[in-house]
């Protein structure tokens, strides 16, 4: 799989999560202390959209808005219940002002 770009790194205030198409899946793009995260926007639980849940950028965390489940930034692992499965994380790169994201898995 090859880095798609997904937008100018400006246009991603830190902190934010925003949802972006990457190769046609939809994936949340965080920006929180001064690093990029790429997650699969889907809880394991149910599916809920993690785009629109709330970020941690102290813990690094973001949780599905419909039942709190909270996944690492980093490696998208499920850190509370009622999710026990991983979300996929993603590879970021920001060359030239470009955020890439490569979809892994």
């Amino acid at each position: 799989m090859t880095f798609h770009p997904v937008g100018p790194a400006s246009d991603f205030p830190d902190p934010s999560s925003t949802l972006v198409e990457v190769d046609d899946a939809p994936v949340v793009l965080i920006h929180a202390a001064g690093h990029f995260y790429a997650l699969d926007d889907v809880c394991t639980h149910d599916g809920g959209p993690l785009s629109d849940g709330p970020l941690d950028p102290e813990e690094k965390t973001i949780a599905c808005p419909r039942h709190g489940a909270k996944f690492d930034l980093k490696s998208g692992a499920a850190l509370t219940m009622p999710a026990t499965k991983a979300t996929a994380a993603h590879e970021v790169k920001v060359e030239d002002g470009q955020v890439l994201v490569r979809l892994v898995g």
